[in-house]
């Protein structure tokens, strides 16, 4: 059975150019129900975005914050002036427990959401 959760809903940048970093709380992975596939699948939808996407994971099953990583990460320079307006999705693979988003070296634009699908 396939599990669908936004894991990051609406966050917009302030509009000032400074550099935001906002990362999201924990949600269940495939390790977490012990399913053999580790099959994990990301969309994220973005409108005028300047920074970068991570998605994070742990094997941890009660995280700090040194236990996660970086499993997929994709960088949105400026171009034309412009951010990136645009839906993505992106596949990994791995037993992870939890997984969450994270964006960083975030100057301009909007996450309308990042959605897990496992």
């Amino acid at each position: 059975m396939a599990n669908s959760i936004t894991i990051l809903s609406n966050n917009t940048h302030d509009g000032d150019s400074t550099v935001q970093t906002v990362t999201g709380s924990k949600y269940k992975g495939d390790g977490y129900y012990g399913r053999s596939d580790g099959f994990h699948t990301v969309q994220y939808n973005l409108t005028g975005f300047i920074g970068t996407i991570n998605v994070q994971a742990t094997l941890a099953v009660d995280p700090t914050d040194a236990d996660w990583f970086t499993v997929y990460t994709q960088a949105y320079p400026v171009v034309n002036n412009q951010g990136t307006t645009k839906s993505n999705l992106t596949n990994f693979t791995g037993n992870y427990v939890w997984v969450r988003a994270n964006i960083s070296n975030w100057t301009d634009g909007t996450v309308n959401s990042v959605q897990l699908n496992h």
